[in-house]
Order: structure tokens, then sequence, then C-alpha cells
């Protein structure tokens, strides 16, 4: 079995974001306040509690714009957390999920046909490793299967 690195945002990126920087779609990211009902941070892979502040805001997770660059809403806190560390074991935080969506990309950032499944948040790290067992997948995005929102990436260790 291939082993694996379960990968957050970025801390550079979401700093950025605090410090006021525009998101994906040029916009400010909007502040809300969590009611304490699933709103899971993608920087520290903890959900927002009841009454802390949120930025919600438009992601695209590729290093360049091309067709299958998707971009989406997802959470932020909206003061500094510190990061979720790369693990080859999945995020707590995912097992309060009923499932999730994986996509391998290749080395030119596109979706792989056929890659795509909804998973249990207990199987993501077999079914991301099994994934990987294609030499054409370079890396694997975990998203919301309700919402496509991205969670984190998912890289060969």
């Amino acid at each position: 079995m291939t082993s694996i690195r379960f990968s957050s945002m970025p801390s550079d990126e979401a700093e950025a974001y605090w410090a006021g920087a525009d998101d994906a779609h040029s916009q400010t990211p909007e502040v809300h306040v969590s009611n304490g009902d699933g709103v899971p941070c993608r920087h520290c892979q903890q959900d927002v509690a009841k009454g802390e502040r949120f930025l919600i805001l438009a992601y695209n997770p590729f290093p360049r714009l091309q067709p299958y660059a998707e971009t989406g809403p997802v959470f932020l806190h909206a003061d500094p957390c510190c990061r979720y560390p790369d693990s080859g074991q999945t995020p707590d935080m995912f097992l309060k999920r009923d499932s999730y969506l994986l996509k391998g990309y290749c080395h030119s950032d596109r979706i792989i046909y056929g890659t795509g499944q909804i998973v249990k948040p207990t199987d993501l790290a077999q079914a991301a490793s099994r994934m990987f067992e294609r030499s054409d997948v370079k890396y694997v995005h975990v998203r919301s299967a309700l919402n496509n929102c991205f969670s984190c990436r998912i890289d060969r260790a």
C-alpha cells in the first residue's frame, strides 16, 4: 500500500486571508460567527466553535488557472490558528462527517477521469492509497461529497 500524506491549506495562504487578502474571486472574505454546527476550518482541520468568528472565502487550491482548477467556498478561522500537521492519518475532524469525494489529479493539475469516488471518512486513507497505484495520479483532493468544497490534499509520502 502506498504511503500518503494529508495536507491542509498552506499557512502562507491562510495568513494572507487573515491579513485582508482578497479571495480567488477578488472579493474580501466574509466574516461570520459560528453557530457551532459544521464550520470546518481548512487550515487547522478543527470545527470553528460556537461564537467564534470565521471567514467564508472562494478558494482555488491549484497553482494556476485552467479549466479543471475548481474554485469553491471554504471556511477559515477569522483569527490565526495553528495549521494541522501533515500526516498519514485521516484528520479526526473528517470522521465526524458522512462521506467525502476523492478525485485524482495528474502532473498538469487536471482531473483524471475515472478516479472520482465517494468514500466514508474511515476509508479515506485506503482509497487514496489505492488511487496512487495509478502512475498518472500526482495528488488527490478530498472534497465535501455534498457541496464539493475543498477539504485537503493528499500526496504520496
